[in-house]
């Protein structure tokens, strides 16, 4: 982890609701994972003392890449953002993907939204190609499926109006999925998005005695553990105990984490 100032690179709207930002980052690049996240100081925004955490979207070369869309004032902010820039950046912050090697192992990768943007980082460092299943409330909220076709993944497309892929929520392209038989291709899951799809995901794991990669979403403060504004419930080695998702996580395993209602 470290601390350091980014050059706004280029700053392009993807779809009518999505950004993205790529900054020059030679020194965050050089270690960051797929999974992990960086801790962003929104320029202008003066009354605002908290950075903002953001998903890791792409490293290409000393160039980081944010996908994000403007729900809050500090997104809404950052669109001023111009190629020139100067961003302070805290990073690459939490734990990543686990990227495992065994040709045996089908990943499969479920994304709800713009939880799709660091599945991409981890689709492009897997040596395997898998499925990703896909979904979003309508056609302009489904993202980078062209891009995960581009370098050789199948594509499952879910939307909450039916306006592209399969009408319902993400899980039903899964499920049919699973229910052809697939489950004899040992599939390991990763999986981010809302809590309700996460823990959706976890338990079909759960059921098929497969593994899943949760990326935990909680609302941040540091970012680096010390406030302990996103604790987690979890269980590790049989004992229950609290995980800062910002430190321990924020990538858990579908059996260390206890939802509660």
């Amino acid at each position: 982890m470290r601390i350091e100032n980014g050059t706004v690179v280029s700053h392009e709207p993807m779809g009518p609701y999505y950004r993205v930002l790529t900054l020059n980052l030679p020194e965050v690049t050089r270690t960051a994972v797929p999974g992990q996240f960086v801790h962003v100081r929104i320029a202008k925004l003066h009354d605002a003392v908290l950075r903002r955490p953001f998903s890791i979207y792409k490293v290409d070369g000393q160039q980081l890449s944010l996908l994000y869309k403007a729900v809050g004032r500090g997104t809404v902010t950052m669109q001023a953002l111009k190629a020139g820039d100067s961003v302070s950046i805290v990073g690459p912050l939490g734990n990543g993907f686990p990227l495992t090697e065994d040709s045996g192992v089908t990943p499969v990768l479920i994304g709800g939204g713009y939880g799709v943007a660091p599945l991409y980082f981890l689709a492009r460092r897997m040596t395997q190609r898998g499925v990703l299943f896909v979904g979003g409330s309508k056609a302009v909220d489904i993202l980078l499926a062209d891009d995960f076709r581009a370098i050789g993944w199948d594509v499952r497309i879910a939307t909450d109006d039916g306006s592209v892929g399969i009408k319902g929520l993400v899980t039903v392209p899964l499920d049919a999925w699973i229910k052809a038989g697939n489950g004899k291709l040992n599939p390991e899951f990763y999986a981010c998005g809302p809590n309700g799809m996460l823990k959706a995901v976890g338990d079909r794991a759960i059921n098929g005695n497969w593994k899943a990669w949760l990326s935990l979403d909680r609302h941040m403060g540091c970012g680096v553990g010390a406030c302990l504004a996103c604790v987690q419930k979890v269980r590790l080695s049989g004992q229950e105990t609290l995980a800062r998702v910002c430190k321990d996580g924020p990538i858990f395993e579908a059996r260390e984490v206890i939802w509660e209602n």
